[in-house]
């Protein structure tokens, strides 16, 4: 087993382990231990009693951070001629279409969101196996694939994330950044936990939100209540 480092000591020594700490306490708890030199994304997990192999009770959807996400999202808006404009005064990082499609399949994926229009989609299905594993695919349902390219662009570059529950029953999504004032981590917090429960599907069965762990990027888990976000 590793050394614990100075540091973690210090900051599991500021956690109670017997405590759920509420949303407020616990954003203000990983912005007091979060002590790197850089600045530190803050990010949520929450357990959910659901199992994700079944699907009628698979969650995924999309929330639009309140605060942004404090990250600079590379977006590639894959669009024809006469979006190219448009994607341009949004603020996508990249616009095209064939030459990004070319540059894809040589392995270049150095962006984090992927924007198209519906009738671009066939072009895309061939680079499935290189965009699926990195989530990169564009899909209808996180507002990805849209004739509205603008306000796509405009939404993800102000904080918009899509999330899915992982096989193993949990969500991992970001809130922030440790250099985000308290009030701010814990509005994107809550944010996201109020958008999962009403994604709760019918067929769950039982406690819902099982548990709910707040971290920065190199700090410990702090543990939420699952009572304070219903």
């Amino acid at each position: 087993m590793g050394k614990i480092t100075k540091k973690r000591k210090e900051a599991l020594s500021k956690i109670d382990r017997t405590k759920l700490y509420s949303v407020q306490d616990a954003s203000a708890l990983v912005k007091e231990i979060a002590s790197s030199k850089f600045d530190e994304s803050i990010d949520l997990a929450i357990r959910l009693g659901v199992d994700p192999r079944k699907a009628n009770q698979m969650v995924r959807g999309v929330v639009t951070l309140p605060h942004g996400t404090g990250k600079d999202v590379r977006v590639l808006a894959l669009v024809t001629p006469d979006k190219e404009a448009e994607a341009q005064e949004a603020g996508a990082d990249f616009v095209g279409l064939d030459e990004y499609l070319q540059k894809i399949k040589d392995g270049w994926t150095d962006v984090d969101v992927i924007i198209t229009m519906p009738n671009v989609m066939g072009k895309l299905g061939p680079l499935g196996r290189v965009l699926g594993p990195r989530g990169l695919m564009p899909n209808p349902k996180t507002g990805t694939v849209t004739m509205d390219v603008a306000k796509a662009v405009r939404e993800v570059k102000a904080g918009k994330i899509d999330f899915k529950v992982d096989k193993t029953g949990i969500v991992h999504a970001p809130i922030g950044k440790a250099s985000f004032d308290v009030d701010k981590i814990s509005g994107n917090a809550n944010e996201l936990l109020q958008t999962i429960i009403k994604l709760k599907p019918s067929s769950a069965k039982g406690a819902y939100i099982k548990s709910i762990a707040m971290s920065s990027t190199m700090s410990p888990s702090i543990l939420i209540d699952t009572k304070v976000s219903e």
